[in-house]
């Protein structure tokens, strides 16, 4: 179906696959994106606090810290064992948070989810980058960065209807065996290499320079900023939704889908912009637009459901098209190792979200959401900041 969108240009690999990897993706992503929304839900069922389960939460991110490393062991993996092994952990770990009895064994899972997740995406960035050349890759990446929104579209409602009837673990189950089904249609649609292509491909690789990171620094702090920026939001609307507002686990959803539609916009806008735009422009441009919408909320806005959703969905759907414009940049930051480029920026990312999920929830608890969207309006101001610097980057 979303072959569709590639036109022959693009190589048949690309074209008969791309549908198959999205909807993995896409299942994945519910999985992995449900626990923000429904902090509160889970937390009053482990019986925690929300600033311990923020705490939880930034220890399950983490995992994202070895990102760096684990996109050089991809680089060097065959893409289809990969995306295979870790999908299945992926399962594993979201079943061992549903049959959690209490905050470790709950915190271990989701961090199982987390490190798997991990190299579930960067085999499929890696994958995009071996058969698509960087000029069009944004397209590519767009189509598969939909299932981004599409996890919360999809996956995150889907799975809020079912806390409503079954509770939190419910949903996780229901996550689970979803996981394990997309894996089983990627066994089926994805063709095991040929002997040797990856000792071929690795062998022309070229040899990484001394120092060769340093000019990626400011990058690696805007990406930081970026994500940092977003986390601010992620981890506490729910909880205002539910305190300020009333929002229960069905309202809840339908805030989920709305704000997934906002992401989906800006994933196909991606597919359309990034590359005419060029990408560090348009990762400028996406957190551009989350300095004002973040500090709208921060005044009048954020007690009033009717001003503060509209501009909560514009502040996910800057950061949407910044984060995906930032996938196709940073294939490309580490030449001819497309998971080293990516895996630096998930760690740079993981580095800003694990800190923010530990100040943003202390500070929503404190001051209120004004407090921690203040924050994440900061950080993206300091994304754009720095990539301003960074002129050599397309």
């Amino acid at each position: 179906m979303l072959q569709r969108l590639l036109d022959d240009s693009y190589a048949p690999e690309v074209r008969n696959r791309v549908t198959a990897i999205t909807v993995a993706r896409m299942v994945e992503n519910g999985a992995y994106r449900y626990a923000p929304p429904f902090l509160a839900t889970i937390a009053s069922g482990l019986d925690v606090s929300l600033a311990t389960i923020g705490l939880a939460l930034s220890i399950t991110e983490a995992g994202g810290l070895i990102s760096p490393l684990l996109g050089r062991l991809v680089d060097n993996w065959r893409r289809r064992g990969a995306l295979l092994a870790s999908g299945s952990v992926v399962a594993a770990g979201t079943m061992l948070a549903a049959l959690a009895d209490g905050i470790v064994v709950f915190t271990i899972g989701l961090f199982t989810l987390t490190l798997a997740k991990t190299i579930f995406d960067l085999t499929i960035n890696a994958w995009v980058a071996d058969h698509v050349p960087y000029e069009s890759r944004a397209r590519v990446i767009g189509i598969v960065e939909m299932s981004w929104a599409g996890g919360l579209l999809i996956g995150v409602s889907a799975l809020g209807l079912v806390t409503a009837v079954a509770g939190w673990r419910g949903a996780y189950v229901v996550a689970a065996v979803a996981m394990l089904a997309a894996v089983g249609g990627l066994a089926v649609r994805l063709d095991p290499e040929a002997r040797g292509h990856r000792a071929t491909a690795i062998a022309a690789m070229p040899p990484l320079q001394p120092g060769w990171w340093k000019p990626l620094l400011p990058v690696m702090a805007a990406f930081m900023c970026l994500m940092g920026g977003s986390q601010a939001a992620f981890v506490t609307f729910g909880s205002w939704l539910d305190d300020d507002l009333g929002f229960g686990p069905i309202a809840l959803a339908a805030v989920t889908f709305g704000l997934g539609a906002g992401e989906l916009l800006a994933s196909t806008s991606t597919m359309r912009l990034t590359d005419h735009w060029g990408k560090r422009r348009s990762v400028m441009y996406g957190a551009g637009v989350m300095v004002p919408t973040g500090l709208a909320l921060t005044t009048a806005a954020h007690d009033h459901a009717l001003t503060g959703l509209p501009l909560l969905i514009l502040f996910i759907l800057g950061f949407e098209f910044a984060i995906v414009s930032a996938i196709s940049l940073a294939s490309n930051l580490v030449p001819g190792r497309p998971g080293s480029g990516i895996g630096a920026m998930l760690g740079a990312g993981t580095m800003g979200r694990v800190l923010v999920a530990i100040v943003a929830t202390r500070l929503y608890e404190a001051h209120g959401i004004a407090a921690s969207l203040l924050l994440g309006a900061c950080l993206a101001a300091g994304c754009v900041a720095l990539l301003a610097t960074a002129r050599q980057l397309k």
